[in-house]
């Protein structure tokens, strides 16, 4: 939803040069991005309960254990100790790689099993329809803890449905190009989705299946070559289909560029570090990783607008230990906790206050990542219906059969 080079250090202001004061730039609008950015992307805007105590707090002993399910990489063996020593409550972590898998498991036990999960916004619609969540108490949210824009923007994005919230903001992330600066060198501004299909690349690119569609549709978007506009695929079956049918030619035609696909953080890497790719469409965790091993990988946002995706938790209809469920979200809606988890995971909190804890090395890549206007750009996942991605995997398969 990432890794840093462990060389970079801090820079005195009177030592920077330009492109090092327009990187600090860009370090201070991130600190302010979500205030910014998600109420404008998002479609709709729904309200927000009054602020409610800690469940839990530290100095007021607790007992009794958590479930969480979440993505792999994501929640760090210190976030677990951390959650304990504040709160009392033991923490058990089990890990998923996709969206899918996450949706399959609560759909394969009715909902149970797990007292937090951890789902992308665009689908928690998919849970609700499936009865596999119950609505947030936000009585019990300390909502004061995170970034009020990030809580109003999820609203219209799927963390409400039907009037009823049932997803707390926890993080924001992108997909973007992971590229070699040496073998595949990209600069911001003119890379594009398009240079992952470019000749000089060929057999050395790394893509997933079905988000790489949707990165080739907005290359052909941005030429006048799409039938329909992209956003409108995700409301109408007969558009989607229209825009798949011209996507999936572009994308058959240059399958054989691709070296590798990838459906998980681990392949994503393993791309890079040991099967011979130079460029690829990964998240941005994808490459802070392998940059904080040392590998030449850096990332940037294409002009056409990273993919821009939000998660956050939720509680699952069958939750054993609901309290403590409460007292992990409020946890994490402390700076301390939010910054443990984007030191550990490289990924944006929605924390209040937690880029003040980052290390240089986020704050690095950050900027890197993110110049310029990238961050008024972004592409938000829109809600992704049943009915969609039931197309969707379609015309993946269909790509990778090519």
């Amino acid at each position: 939803m990432p890794k840093i080079d462990s060389k970079i250090g801090p820079t005195s202001l009177a030592t920077m040069t330009e492109a090092q004061r327009s990187s600090a730039e860009t370090q201070r609008a991130a600190r302010s991005f979500s205030r910014r950015l998600l109420l404008k992307s998002a479609a709709a805007v729904a309200g927000v309960a009054s602020v409610g105590p800690f469940v839990l707090r530290e100095g007021r002993a607790a007992s009794g254990s958590v479930k969480i399910f979440s993505w792999a990489g994501y929640i760090s063996p210190d976030m677990l100790a951390d959650f304990e020593k504040k709160t009392g409550v033991k923490a058990t972590l089990t890990e998923y790689g996709t969206n899918d898998e996450l949706l399959n498991q609560l759909k394969a036990t009715g909902g149970a099993g797990f007292d937090i999960i951890h789902p992308t916004v665009d689908r928690v619609p998919n849970y609700v329809e499936f009865d596999l969540v119950q609505p947030l108490d936000e009585s019990k949210v300390k909502w004061d803890g995170c970034l009020k824009s990030s809580v109003e923007g999820s609203a219209g994005m799927g963390g409400v449905v039907g009037g009823k919230r049932f997803l707390a903001p926890a993080d924001w992330g992108t997909e973007g190009l992971a590229y070699d600066p040496k073998a595949a060198p990209l600069a911001y501004g003119s890379a594009s989705y398009g240079d992952l299909w470019a000749p000089a690349n060929a057999g050395k690119v790394t893509v997933r299946g079905h988000s790489s569609l949707i990165g080739i549709g907005l290359w052909l978007e941005s030429q006048g070559k799409l039938p329909h506009p992209i956003r409108d695929q995700f409301k109408d079956e007969a558009k989607a289909r229209a825009n798949f049918d011209a996507i999936l030619k572009v994308a058959a035609a240059n399958k054989k560029s691709v070296a590798q696909f990838w459906t998980n953080e681990n392949e994503a890497q393993g791309a890079f570090r040991t099967n011979g790719c130079v460029i690829g469409q990964t998240w941005d965790s994808t490459a802070v990783a392998l940059r904080k091993e040392g590998l030449p990988v850096r990332f940037v946002a294409p002009k056409e607008g990273a993919l821009a995706w939000m998660e956050g938790f939720a509680i699952p209809k069958k939750a054993e230990n609901l309290e403590n469920a409460y007292a992990w979200i409020n946890w994490f809606y402390t700076p301390e906790a939010g910054a443990l988890y984007t030191n550990f995971s490289g990924i944006s909190s929605t924390a209040v206050g937690a880029e003040a804890h980052l290390t240089d090395l986020n704050k690095q890549f950050f900027a890197d990542a993110y110049p310029g206007d990238a961050l008024q750009k972004l592409w938000w996942w829109p809600i992704q219906e049943a009915w969609y991605v039931s197309i969707r995997n379609e015309y993946q398969d269909r790509f990778l059969a090519a």
